[in-house]
């Protein structure tokens, strides 16, 4: 079995800040971390491959100093780390980043294994939009199981795999064939602490770097910046507000009638925003 991880370095979140004039996240001087979800979802790969054998690969696309959060992953026992890292990916969105991921994951196949399982995070920290993880498995042609808090079962004879997923009002226990890509929830289970044996070896082993070029990435416009259409035009901390909580009654009333309600209160409360929505309509 070969299992492909894909991880993103990203900002340590308790410590990101704003610049007060240009309203852009100010990067330089914080720490990076592993996405937290991502190492969930490490932790499964490293459990099925620990219990039925195989390989694990861990991806990340990034700048160079990316290696150092692979290089943590192979010190919790990933078998293989590669590094997708060019100028071209500088600026990506979910859509170009799962375009280049989905191509690396393509020549890992052709280099290491076909890939039966490819695991990512729910979301990550920095973006929070979910998007990288079901845009790969679309790339990809795979079946994609989200918001997945646990792996109930594999059945690698029969080619199946049954998970257990968190949805509203309850749990789903759903079966899929493979190849499939799953996403992981926090939580799903405890992450194990690096051996000294897997610490030595990572310390030891090579990182695979690969470059647009070596990836076999030839459209280039889908990759960076020009390969997104996401511009973000704002961002920024909301301010401090002393308003108390309001509680809805919910009796009798169905969905809509809540949502509805919802919507007027916010709208109520922010009529700017109702402004600026009607007009990216119109855009």
């Amino acid at each position: 079995m070969h299992i492909v991880i894909c991880i993103k370095q990203v900002p340590d979140s308790t410590q990101i800040r704003v610049h007060p004039v240009t309203n852009t996240i100010m990067r330089q001087g914080v720490p990076t971390i592993i996405n937290p979800y991502d190492l969930f979802a490490m932790e499964e790969a490293l459990r099925l491959r620990d219990r039925h054998g195989g390989e694990v690969t861990v991806l990340t696309m990034g700048p160079p100093m990316a290696e150092d959060a692979l290089r943590k992953v192979l010190t919790y026992g990933a078998d293989r780390a590669v590094l997708l890292t060019d100028r071209h990916f500088a600026g990506s969105d979910t859509l170009a980043t799962s375009f280049a991921l989905s191509q690396a994951i393509a020549k890992i196949g052709e280099s290491f294994g076909t890939p039966d399982i490819v695991f990512t995070g729910k979301q990550t920290i920095d973006g929070d939009t979910a998007q990288v993880g079901p845009g790969i498995a679309k790339r990809l042609d795979l079946l994609q199981l989200t918001y997945v808090a646990k792996i109930a079962s594999i059945d690698l004879d029969a080619r199946e795999i049954t998970v257990e997923r968190r949805s509203e009002g309850g749990t789903q226990t759903l079966k899929s064939k493979l190849p499939c890509l799953i996403t992981m929830l926090e939580g799903s289970n405890e992450i194990r602490r690096g051996s000294l044996d897997d610490a030595l070896r990572a310390a030891r082993s090579a990182i695979v770097k690969w470059s647009a070029a070596d990836a076999g990435i030839e459209d280039l416009t889908k990759c960076g910046l020009r390969g997104s259409p996401t511009v973000v035009k704002r961002v920024f901390a909301p301010p401090e507000r002393a308003e108390k909580a309001e509680q809805i009654d919910t009796t009798e009333k169905t969905p809509r009638d809540l949502a509805e309600e919802l919507i007027a209160g916010i709208f109520l409360r922010q009529p700017a925003l109702k402004s600026e929505l009607a007009f990216c309509g119109d855009a």
